[in-house]
């Protein structure tokens, strides 16, 4: 695995975030950054189905087509 992070380079990556944004944006982007997996786990969960619906379609066209 070529990106090991430990826990100094952890502590020096949320530093500088600390820095960059400030202790008042700090919840703010928390929330966005969760809104934002949420929408893209809900999003990845819809594509799931509908592969799952297309492919039970496409078995049931071809065995039409077979009969």
């Amino acid at each position: 695995m070529p990106f090991r992070i430990g826990p100094w380079e952890l502590g020096l990556i949320l530093l500088i975030i600390l820095m960059v944004f400030g202790l008042g944006k700090l919840p703010a982007v928390g929330d966005s950054i969760g809104k934002a997996i949420r929408a893209f786990r809900k999003e990845q969960g819809h594509q799931e189905d509908e592969e799952a619906t297309g492919a039970a379609r496409g078995r049931g066209k071809a065995a039409r087509k077979t009969v």
